[in-house]
């Protein structure tokens, strides 16, 4: 797999990551009273209290790990030689060797079909002599 591909798959790992994460604290998190307005929550009662705290602690290391995963993948990518001008020039020989390939493919195309043209041709042919011959007696 290129680093490109490893790149993006290290995002869709922080980004599930940080999705599992919100849900979990979300779903978790004790009440809290938000206004002296409002009564005092009711705490649940959970038998996980303690894998409570300790769930934070565990996907704040998971994240931070994919994060640096994510920057050793980025240190691998190749640096860019000779700045912007060097890529210009570049991208400018390319698109010239893509234009050129392009006429190649054209003209085969064309051949091609000039190709299939004679060779449908021989087939009417071929279809309207079997169609005239004549049945023996």
């Amino acid at each position: 797999m290129d680093v490109i591909s490893q790149l993006q798959e290290q995002v869709n790992t922080i980004a599930a990551l940080a999705f599992n994460s919100f849900g979990t604290l979300q779903r978790d998190a004790p009440a809290v009273q938000l206004s002296p307005n409002y009564p005092e929550p009711v705490a649940k009662p959970t038998e996980d209290a303690i894998n409570v705290m300790e769930h934070p602690k565990t996907m704040s290391a998971a994240l931070v790990k994919a994060a640096k995963q994510f920057d050793l993948l980025v240190s691998a990518l190749p640096l860019s030689e000779g700045g912007e001008e060097a890529q210009l020039k570049q991208i400018a020989e390319l698109q010239a060797r893509n234009e050129a390939v392009g006429q190649e493919l054209q003209k085969q195309l064309e051949d091609a079909e000039e190709e299939l043209r004679r060779v449908r041709e021989l087939f009417n042919q071929a279809a309207d002599n079997c169609l005239n011959l004549e049945k023996p007696d």
